[in-house]
């Protein structure tokens, strides 16, 4: 799920905008350099650069975007133009205005919406990897714009909202039954009254049901046989449910089925399990960042694309799941150097 992010302008992104303060790039290449004209051209775009006239580029102040355009003024002398870096101090606040004016993105909003609106027409049709692809190449463009919009206004809350609920479309589309949360205490079982059961999800395994069925196999029921549902209601009422509405075991509170199996079971003292509990929950509900999450997403969306057969995708998957617990494993705590884990 994509996590939204309500941010000040100030800190947007890390970038620090100053709101008063801007800067200039003046640039002339030659005319004979037509690679390198495009090259930086489609750097100025990326950064969303207001073309004040040819060659006169206007961007907000700050640091990381000062190095940005201090790179593009040296590649532009290294390729036999000239550059100017120049800072600008509006004079009056009216003049500030009209330069923040130049970069509201409600045009670019407006077209990105009308991309969604269309994209929405092909989903109950798609096939489950075409869906992922288009939600790939919509969440890049989306965090390409989001990336530029110095200025939040009304144009990126309403943006913000239609991505919002084309994403949700497209997960009910992809993951039908998507467990609600529940608030609830989650009681402390003991490992050894789970032994040989069976287990039973949603077939088509995603995110949060592939990593848990993995857990449990792997630290809870080593000899679990699992059920794959074409729908909750078809579950055996001897079988131990998890992640859908009414499961044994599924969302509760802010924690997915996977981080309500670790507190279970008693299974939250391994640092591994929890950080990878941490990015399963960012890509099952989002609110959060782990740097592996799109790889693992990636991975996981490439089997899925090829298997059919849940038990084969829990087999293809298990083993980057232990690459990924090993790896989280030995991962340093925070303030702690690597060469201290490896001691």
């Amino acid at each position: 799920m994509y996590v939204a992010y309500n941010v000040d302008i100030e800190t947007k992104f890390g970038m620090g905008i100053k709101l008063n303060q801007w800067q200039l790039l003046i640039i002339s290449l030659p005319t004979n350099s037509a690679t390198a004209r495009m090259r930086v051209w489609r750097a100025l775009k990326a950064l969303g650069c207001s073309a004040l006239r040819d060659g006169a580029y206007l961007l907000p102040f700050s640091d990381s975007l000062r190095q940005a355009l201090s790179d593009l003024s040296a590649e532009t002398v290294r390729e036999g133009g000239n550059a100017w870096l120049l800072n600008v101090q509006p004079q009056t606040a009216e003049e500030n205005t009209v330069y923040r004016g130049l970069f509201n993105r409600a045009e670019e909003y407006a077209e990105f919406q009308k991309a969604l609106a269309e994209a929405r027409g092909s989903v109950p049709t798609a096939a489950p990897a075409d869906l992922n692809r288009l939600l790939r190449k919509l969440r890049r463009d989306y965090d390409a714009l989001r990336a530029i919009d110095y200025f939040p206004n009304e144009a990126s809350n309403h943006a913000e909202a239609a991505w919002m609920d084309f994403v949700n479309v497209v997960e009910t589309a992809l993951s039908p039954g998507e467990p609600q949360a529940v608030q609830a205490a989650i009681p402390r079982l003991a490992v050894t009254d789970y032994q040989s059961r069976v287990w039973a999800t949603r077939r088509r395994l995603w995110v949060d049901r592939v990593a848990s069925a993995w857990l449990i196999r792997r630290f809870i029921d080593s000899s679990a046989h699992f059920l794959w549902l074409k729908s909750p209601e078809a579950c055996p009422k001897d079988a131990l449910g998890f992640d859908f509405d009414g499961a044994a075991f599924t969302h509760i509170g802010d924690r997915v089925s996977f981080e309500v199996l670790l507190a279970s079971f008693g299974l939250e003292e391994d640092r591994g399990l929890v950080r990878l509990g941490a990015m399963v929950h960012v890509l099952d509900v989002g609110n959060g960042f782990v740097a592996e999450a799109a790889g693992f997403e990636a991975m996981l969306a490439g089997i899925r694309q090829q298997v059919t057969d849940d038990d084969q995708l829990l087999r293809e998957v298990s083993p980057i799941l232990d690459a990924l617990y090993a790896h989280f494993s030995s991962e340093p705590k925070q303030g702690q150097s690597p060469g201290d884990v490896a001691a």
